[in-house]
């Protein structure tokens, strides 16, 4: 049976977890994910532990920061006036943000009457997390 290696394409289903059991995502009742085993398209944690799997195989792995979204940057995380975000904002809401010649994606951690806290650290980052992964399907390197 052959085994997924660096560079192959993989199809996983996965559902991730925090470390006290409480679900962050999961792609069962949708399309798995598609990505490049062992390199960047993915966090590291996940794309480095499909390889040397099979398909059908199912793994349980835990990735810390380091391997999932880093640690947190506090200085990433800022009060603004709450007349900078659009009126219908709520806490949690994704946006998108221009820094320079670049787009950044924050979120509204705190909301409130007259100021907001917003960050652009990832939800994640910070938190060791908890993946199960099932290999559905792979394409070797090139093929």
């Amino acid at each position: 049976m052959s085994q997924v290696n660096q560079g192959d394409v993989v199809r996983v289903h996965y559902t991730g977890r925090l470390p006290d059991g409480t679900v962050f995502g999961s792609s069962q009742e949708h399309e798995p994910l598609v990505f490049v085993a062992g390199e960047g398209t993915m966090i590291r944690g996940v794309a480095d532990a499909v390889v040397g799997m099979s398909v059908g195989e199912s793994k349980t792995v835990t990735v810390p920061p380091e391997e999932g979204f880093g640690q947190r940057n506090p200085a990433l995380e800022q009060t603004v006036p709450r007349s900078q975000l659009p009126d219908q904002v709520k806490q949690g809401d994704q946006l998108q943000a221009v820094q320079g010649d670049q787009q950044i994606a924050i979120w509204v951690r705190e909301l409130g009457d007259e100021t907001a806290v917003i960050d652009a650290n990832h939800p994640l980052a910070g938190q060791t997390l908890e993946f199960d992964l099932q290999l559905l399907s792979f394409e070797e390197a090139g093929a």
